[in-house]
């Protein structure tokens, strides 16, 4: 019997609308009329599947799209056109510290975030966010907004890791932080591959994507350019960078 994919796109394409000329103000935004705003197509005809357990990287260079995949496998953002099918619990995506509420404190953003993705909250798992981002009580009581690129990463890896669900998105969280604290994030999602769940990796590195995934799709203006192995699509996405590259 065929297994089900937990993720599968099927002939995806996600439209903005900007304006041309920008909008920096209010007044802009009032006498915009005059300046139509343009469909700019970001996802163009995207298909493929995640399998149960596979653990799939995603590259691209800035803008390519990758932001955008992230946000409609999560559902935040919905298809101009094509299906986007999820069968599991997704993790919260926290790319970075994004999703965090700057002006609440980091107590705040646990209790609110374990909340609203459906996650009983009591001190045991509190004291486990707390323990895992490595943050004392003091810079946990101050708003995020605060807090250094490190910090907002330390505590996004440890909210989203804090219950165990069937999709897990990292996006680019690794980038930042101390060797020891990004040693002890791979010692982690190492425990969840051997667990058999679903990663999806999004990452600037080419070697962490190969040392933690199986799968891997390229990016590059909105489509997907290359699929297969880790190691292949790092290849590929090295030659991205090559001068005489067209």
């Amino acid at each position: 019997m065929k297994q089900q994919p937990v993720i599968k796109f099927e002939h995806v394409f996600i439209d903005f609308l900007q304006n041309p000329s920008g909008v920096y103000s209010i007044k802009d935004a009032i006498t915009s009329w005059s300046h139509p705003f343009r469909k700019k197509t970001i996802l163009k005809d995207i298909s493929f599947e995640i399998k149960p357990g596979e653990q799939l990287g995603i590259a691209g260079r800035n803008g390519s799209g990758k932001s955008t995949l992230l946000r409609a496998i999560g559902g935040i953002i919905k298809p101009s056109k094509g299906r986007v099918q999820v069968n599991g619990k997704i993790a919260p995506i926290l790319a970075l510290g994004a999703g965090l509420e700057l002006e609440m404190t980091g107590y705040e953003n646990i209790r609110l975030l374990l909340s609203l993705n459906g996650h009983q909250v009591n001190h045991q798992i509190v004291s486990q966010i707390q323990h895992f981002a490595e943050l004392d009580e003091l810079t946990l009581n101050q708003a995020v907004k605060s807090y250094s690129t490190g910090m907002l990463a330390r505590l996004a890896f440890s909210i989203s890791f804090a219950h165990e669900s069937d999709i897990y998105i990292i996006d680019e969280i690794l980038a930042v932080g101390d060797l020891g604290f990004q040693q002890k994030c791979i010692e982690k999602i190492n425990d969840i591959q051997q667990k058999g769940h679903t990663i999806i990796f999004v990452t600037h590195f080419p070697a962490e994507m190969v040392n933690l995934c199986n799968q891997a799709l390229l990016l590059e203006q909105g489509e997907i350019i290359d699929r297969g192995s880790a190691k292949q699509v790092a290849e590929k996405y090295k030659e991205l960078f090559e001068p005489n590259h067209d």
